[in-house]
C-alpha cells in the first residue's frame, strides 16, 4: 500500500487555484474586495491568488473554501467534479450595493454611524408607510 504522490508544481497550481477561485466567486456574484475582506487579505493579494500569482497559506485556502463553497479537491485540482451543497446565502451577500454600504459603514466613527443608523430608521419607515398606503386605499374601496 506505499503509493506514489506526486511532487507538487506550485507554478501549475497557483493558477489552478486561482481560477478555482475566480469561477466560485463569480457563481457567487461577489467581488474580489468581498471575499478578500472575507478572508482577511488585502484586495490586491486577493487579486495577485486570483491571477495565480501566488500559492495560498494552508488557513487561507481553508478560509478561501469555506467563503467561496469552494470544495478544496476542487481548488487544488484534485477532482474536477467535487462539489459542496450550497449553502445559505447571507443577508449582505444579496446585494452589491448591501455589501457596499457595510463596507463604508464599518469605518465610520460611533458618533457617524450614529447618524447613518437615524437615516436607516428614517428611511425603513418612509418604506413601511409607503407599502401600507396601497393597503388602505384598497380597504376602502
Amino acid at each position: 500500500m506505499n503509493r506514489r504522490v506526486p511532487a507538487v508544481n506550485l507554478k501549475r497550481l497557483a493558477p489552478r487555484i486561482g481560477a478555482a477561485c475566480r469561477a466560485a466567486r463569480q457563481k457567487l456574484q461577489l467581488t474580489q474586495e468581498d471575499v478578500a475582506e472575507r478572508v482577511g487579505l488585502a484586495t490586491e493579494v486577493y487579486g495577485r491568488l486570483e491571477r495565480g500569482n501566488m500559492t495560498p497559506s494552508v488557513p487561507t485556502l481553508r478560509k478561501l473554501c469555506l467563503s467561496l463553497n469552494l470544495s478544496a479537491d476542487v481548488a487544488l485540482a484534485l477532482d474536477d467534479t467535487a462539489e459542496l451543497p450550497p449553502r445559505p446565502m447571507l443577508e449582505e451577500e444579496q446585494s452589491a450595493d448591501v455589501r457596499r454600504l457595510l463596507r463604508r459603514a464599518r469605518e465610520l466613527p460611533p458618533d457617524r454611524l450614529k447618524i447613518l443608523l437615524q437615516l436607516a430608521n428614517v428611511f425603513a419607515k418612509d418604506a413601511g408607510a409607503r407599502t401600507e398606503q396601497p393597503r388602505a386605499a384598497e380597504d376602502a374601496a
